[in-house]
């Protein structure tokens, strides 16, 4: 008898939710197989089982919020359906007995109700959420053929009209139906909001601004970006050089490649540059490691790898942890000009935006230049305006001047 307990994740993930099992009871499991997939406040992990055997029960359901460390299904000996599936939890009713599951039916999603030999045939996220709706099992109708309660049937049921003969409905549920559509948000999502909410009580947040003459780099990616491709086997972007930039602003201004801790400030002699990156469950900030010792193409490979297991899926927790300052670029959306918000504990965060060509003085002339709007969010607790203001200007100064940045790499 083996037990499936949640691993260690992070030293910031105390907890995830049960996104989805992989094994269900009665079906086999070998060694180092994938029995569950958890989700996480940062990328989903699959959880193996260390001994071979048959799934004898879940001890949580999709849906539910679970522990480090925490035990949520057993893995016995033998093959095939367990012999009896694990009894029902009951709130009030007394326990009812729970007959073995035909051998073509997953134990794990077979209850009997206490009213008598009727079966309800029913997914454990199913059972949950009737639970706490306080919903009898047998009285949903499910659309699976084979009869099978999921969630969706649980959850039409609910919102579903009661037979009233002369009472109309609610003013409020009349305005509902069929104009809103309620959607539970994500457990990313949900942790995306109350960290940025956090971020925004907890730090005294303030944004400088400038521009970027973006000409010359321009210019130069234009001329190199076919032999740089052909050498290097990857594309010629605007990121390596805003990476390169921030490096060097860090380097001079180490007060933003910081954060706070207690009544103490820690000052970061390593640079992970997180970049962030939108996906379909929202936004993640996967680090470069080591961007200083990084060249252009190292840092293209990089920051396109990452991007792409961002949008698969595929981020691991190492990705995510560690980063010590953060670019984001709401230009690839077309924004003009924004706020970004700090990311965690880190203390300064520059936001890239769309480049748009617009009339600037040139001298004694006016010309129409391709410019950028630039914004440095920063935790005034610890970045003064001198810093701040001189860290974005650095950024300007070698972007405009891109050989700068070529020498120095």
């Amino acid at each position: 008898m083996a037990e499936i307990i949640v691993p260690e994740l992070a030293e910031s993930i105390t907890e995830g939710t049960i996104a989805q099992w992989l094994k269900q009871p009665g079906e086999t499991v070998e060694k180092g197989e994938f029995i569950v997939e958890l989700e996480t406040d940062k990328v989903n992990v699959e959880v193996i089982s260390e001994e071979a055997g048959v799934v004898q029960e879940h001890l949580a359901a999709e849906g539910d919020t679970v522990q480090v460390g925490q035990v949520i299904a057993i893995v016995g000996a033998g093959s095939g359906a367990p012999a009896a599936a694990a009894p029902v939890a009951q709130t009030e009713a007394p326990a009812a007995k729970v007959e073995a599951a035909p051998a073509t039916t997953p134990a794990a999603i077979v209850t009997e109700e206490a009213t008598g030999t009727d079966r309800t045939i029913a997914s454990p996220a199913a059972r949950k959420l009737a639970r706490e709706k306080g919903i009898d099992l047998a009285a949903v109708s499910p659309v699976d053929p084979m009869g099978r309660v999921r969630v969706q049937d649980v959850e039409a049921h609910g919102t579903a009209p009661k037979a009233q003969p002369a009472a109309p409905a609610p003013k409020a549920a009349a305005q509902e139906d069929g104009r809103i559509t309620r959607e539970k948000m994500t457990r990313r999502r949900q942790t995306i909001a109350k960290r940025l909410l956090e971020v925004r009580q907890s730090t005294a947040m303030l944004t400088t601004f400038n521009e970027i003459d973006m000409t010359n780099v321009m210019a130069l990616r234009s001329r190199k970006k076919d032999e740089f491709l052909n050498r290097y086997d990857v594309k010629l972007g605007f990121m390596s050089f805003f990476t390169k930039a921030v490096v060097a602003a860090l380097k001079k201004y180490p007060y933003v490649n910081s954060e706070i801790d207690g009544d103490e400030v820690l000052l970061k002699n390593f640079f992970d540059i997180g970049i962030a990156v939108s996906t379909d469950g929202g936004l993640v900030v996967p680090n470069v490691v080591d961007a200083d010792r990084k060249n252009f193409a190292e840092l293209e490979s990089n920051i396109g790898e990452l991007a792409k297991k961002a949008r698969d899926n595929k981020l691991t927790i190492a990705d995510m942890t560690g980063g010590s300052f953060t670019i984001t670029n709401g230009g690839v959306f077309g924004s003009l000009l924004s706020t970004p918000i700090l990311n965690g504990t880190q203390v300064g965060i520059l936001g890239m935006h769309t480049i748009q060509k617009r009339p600037i003085a040139v001298g004694d002339n006016v010309e129409i230049r391709p410019m950028m709007y630039v914004a440095l969010s920063y935790d005034h607790r610890v970045i003064d305006g001198k810093d701040s203001v001189g860290f974005l200007k650095m950024v300007k100064e070698l972007i405009e001047n891109p050989e700068d940045l070529l020498l120095g790499s």
